[in-house]
């Protein structure tokens, strides 16, 4: 399954996501038995991420040219939260949680796709952009406002929810990395000698304490900084959601192209550099970081 996931994203944007898992109590009584069922028929995380990504597939080629997707298939990510530095027991050769046990949903974590929600906001996002000219070209107004509808008809079911997913195309926003340390719980998935993907998770306490971190000194020694804005909104976002929650950084097939990954360290470094007024060690994180991410975002406008 690992090995047709890692051949189906060939070709492909690299595409990494920013998850929030939340406890089963935090989501409205409605949906939590969809969930507890999504639990007791997950299989493997490498199932879940194949169906995902067939079903955009499918949706770029739909008769009638419809891009947007309906919600009727919509998946949810299993996560069972172990401490900090300790590896799970018997894990799966696809990185996938386990198979839980009768009674054990309840002390999972939830992270659902919310297909629905995401594909209007990033729809809004494009023709907000520069390119709103030819998304308009390719989303005919009929389709979006047939999407609108989707999305009342979502918020109308389950109120207004937190979307629990942020992705990120051809690299990853370097805010993103003031979340997470070297030292959390990580999973390197692999499959016929490349890596599929990475995962590295932390409880939303640890992640809102760095995050918050990095804005205090940073909007003293760099408030002119654009990742301070993106900090800020990041913060924001995680302190919509449950105190149990767990944030997963999940890098997605540019990991096999980053992968050993210093950046989390050489963020941090770099804040902290430019909170000590350090110029010249700010420098040099940020010239690690560049000389990293930069060749991957390159490859968007390869042609």
């Amino acid at each position: 399954m690992t090995g047709n996931l890692y051949r189906g994203q060939a070709g492909l944007p690299f595409s990494s996501a920013l998850r929030v898992y939340e406890p089963l109590k935090a989501f409205p009584a409605e949906q939590q038995e969809a969930l507890r069922t999504a639990a007791v028929r997950s299989v493997s995380r490498a199932a879940v991420e194949n169906a995902e990504l067939l079903a955009s597939l499918g949706r770029i080629t739909r008769p009638g040219g419809d891009p947007f997707p309906t919600g009727a298939t919509d998946l949810v990510r299993v996560l069972a939260p172990r401490p900090n530095n300790t590896p799970p027991a018997a894990p799966p050769a696809d990185g996938g949680p386990k198979t839980p046990a009768a009674g054990e949903p309840d002390s999972l974590l939830y992270c659902p796709s919310q297909l629905v929600l995401r594909a209007g906001l990033a729809a809004n996002a494009l023709m907000e952009g520069i390119h709103g000219p030819l998304a308009q070209l390719l989303i005919p107004e009929e389709q979006r406002d047939r999407h609108q509808e989707r999305i009342n008809e979502v918020r109308a079911q389950a109120g207004l929810g937190r979307v629990h997913t942020r992705a990120s195309t051809w690299g990853i926003p370097f805010s993103w990395f003031c979340l997470f340390k070297e030292s959390d719980p990580t999973d390197v998935v692999e499959s016929e000698g490349h890596i599929v993907t990475v995962r590295i998770r932390a409880t939303i306490g640890e992640a809102l304490e760095r995050v918050r971190y990095a804005v205090a000194h940073l909007s003293l020694a760099a408030p002119d900084l654009d990742m301070l804005e993106d900090l800020t909104q990041l913060t924001e976002w995680l302190e919509l959601f449950h105190p149990e929650s767990v944030v997963e950084l999940d890098y997605g097939a540019v990991a096999d192209k980053v992968y050993p990954d210093d950046s989390p360290m050489d963020v941090r470094l770099g804040i902290e550099c430019l909170a000590e007024g350090d110029m010249t060690g700010a420098a040099a994180a940020y010239r690690r970081l560049a000389s990293r991410w930069i060749p991957i975002r390159q490859l968007a406008r390869a042609s």
